[in-house]
């Protein structure tokens, strides 16, 4: 509760200093309508010329406010942790994740704890590096920000390589480069820390191939300013393959371009090996600058990596040897300073990297395994209940297939007996008068016989045949033709063509064995049926089955 508002008290005054500031700088009218990102293009540019910058950094602020953006105010604060003096850096830091809560964004509050984060480990405050890297990647994680991911996976990853997780680290780091393929500085950031991690797990012939490598994608992308690093990379890669002149050489000629950056760790790396390559080659007093350089860098910024604690048993073994007690307890107090210091950094980071990401890692992989075997599950179940729902309905449609089949077999059956018989299946005419209206005998017996020969010349089989046709067919009029038809034929018009037709067929396909080979279209085309469909629904309607069925059946 005490830091928090403390926290609060010190981004109270921050904001009072700005904006005291900000009454005695007055924003330049050129710079009020530029865009965010030139401003930001300026403010990098000028990146070495604080007060140059200046200008920019407080036009950025006042744009991002003016426009109520948490997103561009966010990167207004990280301008001036950028810019400011060392002990003014985190103050910014803080009020940047402030401005960013405000928002509830979480890749936005993410990205602003990884930058607190990268400021501390830049000053080699790995423990509260750590903790800022952690508080990000929880709220990094909620989102589907692949860039924010990776970045906050890369700076895990330089955790667990200072701690020696070497296995480990290259792992993140090689998903790092294959995310970071369309971000060039951090794919070669991935590039080289993978190199280096190469060499801690002594696989010297990986690390060279990958500074080569690094070399030319330096090259390709037009970012010089990395060279150095990957030469500072072989250098050293060369001191464990015991090309001594040959690491001494590369190492110092990559430290120029390393201290334009400020970059102290890589500068006591360096030193530290420099000095080992001239050990190497009995030039103790030529390696003794440089291990004196790694302590004063440990000095200056309590930075020492656990392989540079070597450095005080070389130099304590060094001064016994010229029996200077006074610098050999010196350095003796050094190493027990620097024992303390790696004791308690690497157990406070082992510990919390265990506990709140490694642990945290597992439990969101628990998840997404539990998620995804709960998707497989469902999928299954999806797929069984479509299984049987297919397995179901294709047994109703052989159920129905054998059921009509049945019916089709008794049906066809029934066909043959009456066939068999001799049944003509012609209609019987009737004698007694017509009860629908009044038709002269001699009239409708007149129109019977016309309607005989009809029948016995297949005149049905003309297509397109109706009520209005017959009848001026046989020289009557429609309602004549209509009842005598219901009358002795007992059917409808369109039922008595359709049976006439039917019959004509089946006595085909009985008396002729080339018409079985007939398809449907070209049956219906003989019994003069407009379309296919029409006489197949007319030889169900009057058989009970199919053609093909009845064809198939009289083929046996």
């Amino acid at each position: 509760m005490r830091n928090a508002v403390l926290i609060c008290l010190l981004i109270s005054l921050l904001s009072h200093e700005i904006s005291a500031q900000k009454k005695s700088f007055k924003v330049p009218d050129s710079l009020k309508n530029k865009s965010f990102d030139y401003l930001d293009d300026r403010i990098y540019k000028l990146r070495k010329d604080t007060a140059a910058a200046s200008a920019y950094v407080y036009a950025y602020l006042y744009k991002a406010r003016k426009q109520r953006s948490f997103k561009e105010t966010v990167n207004a604060y990280k301008n001036f942790m950028h810019q400011a003096p060392p002990e003014l850096k985190p103050t910014y830091a803080d009020s940047m994740i402030y401005e960013a809560q405000k928002s509830n964004n979480d890749a936005l509050i993410g990205s602003a704890y990884l930058s607190k984060g990268i400021l501390h480990y830049g000053n080699k405050k790995l423990g509260e590096a750590l903790d800022n890297y952690l508080t990000a990647s929880s709220y990094i994680s909620k989102t589907n920000d692949q860039y924010l991911i990776y970045k906050a996976k890369y700076h895990i990853a330089l955790v667990k390589f200072y701690i020696g997780y070497y296995d480990e680290a290259a792992t993140l780091f090689q998903e790092c480069i294959a995310n970071f393929k369309d971000h060039p500085r951090p794919y070669l950031n991935s590039l080289h820390c993978l190199g280096i991690t190469y060499n801690k797990s002594g696989n010297y012939g990986m690390c060279s191939q990958n500074n080569a490598l690094g070399l030319a994608e330096c090259e390709r992308l037009e970012i010089p300013e990395m060279k150095p690093y990957f030469i500072h990379s072989e250098g050293i890669n060369s001191y464990f393959l015991k090309n001594y002149r040959k690491a001494a050489a590369e190492i110092q000629s990559s430290l120029p371009g390393i201290q334009s950056f400020d970059d102290f760790a890589n500068i006591s790396i360096g030193n530290f090996y420099i000095g080992k390559s001239h050990m190497a080659l009995n030039e103790m007093e030529k390696a003794l600058p440089h291990f004196i350089k790694v302590d004063e860098i440990f000095n200056l910024h309590n930075y020492l990596r656990a392989d540079l604690r070597e450095v005080y048993e070389i130099l304590i073994k060094y001064y016994k040897g010229r029996n200077d007690l006074e610098k050999q307890l010196h350095y003796i107090d050094q190493l027990l300073k620097a024992d303390r210091l790696l004791y308690e950094t690497n157990k406070y980071l082992i510990s919390k990297i265990h506990k709140e990401y490694d642990t945290a890692d597992l439990i969101n992989q628990k998840k997404q395994i539990s998620e995804e075997l709960l998707r497989e599950r469902q999928n299954r179940t999806i797929l069984t209940a479509a299984f049987a729902a297919l397995l179901a309905f294709a047994l109703f449609l052989l159920y129905r297939h054998y059921k009509n089949r049945t019916i089709y077999k008794k049906n066809f059956n029934l066909h043959m007996k009456a066939f068999s018989m001799d049944s003509k299946n012609k209609p019987k005419i009737k004698t007694e008068r017509l009860s629908i209206s009044a038709i002269n005998c001699d009239t409708a017996a007149e129109i019977l016989k016309l309607l005989d020969k009809f029948e016995n010349d297949k005149k049905f089989l003309v297509k397109d045949w109706n009520q209005g046709t017959l009848a001026a067919y046989l020289n009557t009029n429609v309602r004549y033709i209509a009842g005598i038809i219901s009358h002795y034929r007992d059917k409808g018009f369109n039922e008595y063509i359709n049976e006439l037709r039917i019959d004509y067929i089946i006595s085909l396909l009985h008396s002729d064995s080339k018409y079985r080979k007939y398809s449907n279209n070209a049956l219906a085309e003989e019994a003069g049926f407009s379309t296919t469909q029409r006489f197949s629904f007319a030889f169900k309607a009057k058989t009970g089955m199919p053609v093909n069925f009845f064809i198939e059946q009289l083929t046996k």
